[in-house]
């Protein structure tokens, strides 16, 4: 318990490493026993085949809620799979509680494929602002975390994002086309541009991982759900790097962006893809 602690930044001064803590239990106890061992029973399609969720969604994100609202009494958690079930509680990213922001299995596909590339991403929301994020990669034994004006760090290494280096083509990954509507396809052809190699993303979490590492230039996404986002927009934030909307403005959490918007390794970075991602009429009429 912690009746004694009142603010968030206190709590975080106390508690960061039992979050981190729980969320490798969740892993533990429900996503490393089922990964490559899932049977037909436990995948199931949301939306439709490309959206996938299995137990190990499930029962991680239970994990996760009990846990973490027992850590800081008075939050609430906004969960995948529980806005799902209930889209009307996906308001309380809003609301004055406290809030964890959880994608427990971020990565599906690439999960039921049997392929690492998947993590699960956890942060701490207040008044709309990210404090604090973690990101957990278990099958690549990678774990990131990311305090507000704190800085990131990599198992414990200090994440440092970088500059492109001058000259060099742009290295982006992009909305899935697979996750996209025809609007949103046309909206991310800008990328088609020379001097920019994108391609589709995989998991949203270890793709901003990547950018605050240094090792991607840039993301551009189109779809604001927060649980994909909050983690890692912090992440990079803290590694020295930004993100902007196509309106020009920081990714909100609470909703409402101009869409698509980017991290990127640096300020300039972001304000280019910005540009490039602005509406074109010979885009629109090529994407018709």
């Amino acid at each position: 318990m912690i009746e004694d602690i009142e603010t968030i930044d206190e709590f975080l001064a106390h508690r960061t490493s039992d979050v981190e803590e729980v969320i490798r239990q969740a892993a533990a106890a429900e996503i490393m026993p089922r990964f490559r061992q899932l049977a037909a029973h436990e995948i199931d399609q949301k939306s439709g085949p490309h959206d996938l969720v299995t137990d190990a969604d499930r029962k991680a994100e239970e994990f996760l809620t009990e846990a973490l609202t027992a850590l800081l009494p008075g939050s609430v958690v906004v969960g995948e799979e529980a806005v799902h079930a209930d889209p009307a509680s996906y308001g309380a990213i809003g609301g004055r509680a406290p809030v964890w922001i959880v994608d427990p299995v971020d990565g599906t596909r690439q999960f039921v494929h049997g392929d690492p590339g998947f993590c699960t991403l956890v942060a701490l929301v207040l008044d709309g602002v990210v404090h604090a994020s973690w990101t957990f990669a278990p099958a690549r034994e990678e774990f990131a975390t990311a305090l507000r004006g704190r800085g990131a760090v990599l198992d414990g290494v200090p994440l440092r994002s970088g500059s492109p280096e001058p000259g060099r083509d742009l290295d982006i990954a992009m909305s899935h086309p697979d996750y996209t509507t025809d609007d949103q396809k046309r909206a991310l052809l800008g990328l088609r541009s020379e001097g920019v190699v994108a391609r589709p993303c995989g998991s949203a979490g270890l793709e901003y991982l990547a950018v605050a590492r240094g090792e991607l230039d840039a993301t551009a996404f189109s779809w604001e759900a927060a649980w994909d986002h909050a983690a890692g927009l912090l992440l990079v934030e803290e590694a020295g790097g930004a993100h902007r909307t196509l309106g020009g403005e920081p990714f909100r959490v609470t909703g409402g962006n101009a869409l698509p918007f980017t991290a990127a390794r640096d300020e300039a970075t972001a304000r280019r893809v910005v540009a490039l991602l602005e509406p074109r009429s010979e885009q629109v009429a090529a994407g018709a």
